[in-house]
């Protein structure tokens, strides 16, 4: 079974940064796809950031050129990153880590994933 527990959340300023860190277990015998996804109060689900399997990456045009994923791999344990700089108003929500066997057929959408974590809030303050 996998298992994604987020960490890393917290209050910054506008303008500072923060590193979410997402740890995964459970991966068996399987390549997976991992992604960020968002979600402020009152608003829909947004994509992230994510990487496939083998190495490509997709950035949300609000947070490209700020936000990096990136992810340190072993034989059973991922840990799963985002690097969070220039933080804006329009960042807080709550941030979760979502995995999928194979390839993301459409990275950028919450739908695309089977596995959640349970989520980290960030907040900025200006």
């Amino acid at each position: 079974q996998v298992q994604l527990v987020e960490s890393g959340g917290g209050s910054v300023q506008s303008g500072g940064a923060l590193r979410l860190s997402c740890s995964a277990t459970g991966y068996t015998g399987r390549r997976y796809s991992v992604g960020w996804v968002r979600q402020a109060p009152g608003k829909e689900r947004e994509g992230v950031a994510a990487i496939s399997y083998d190495g490509l990456m997709w950035y949300g045009d609000s947070v490209k050129g700020r936000f990096t994923i990136f992810q340190d791999n072993a034989e059973n344990t991922r840990t799963l990153y985002l690097q969070m700089n220039s933080l804006k108003p329009e960042d807080p929500a709550m941030y979760y880590c979502a995995a999928v066997p194979g390839w993301p057929r459409d990275p950028l959408r919450g739908d695309t994933y089977t596995y959640w974590g349970q989520g980290t809030q960030v907040t900025v303050s200006s």
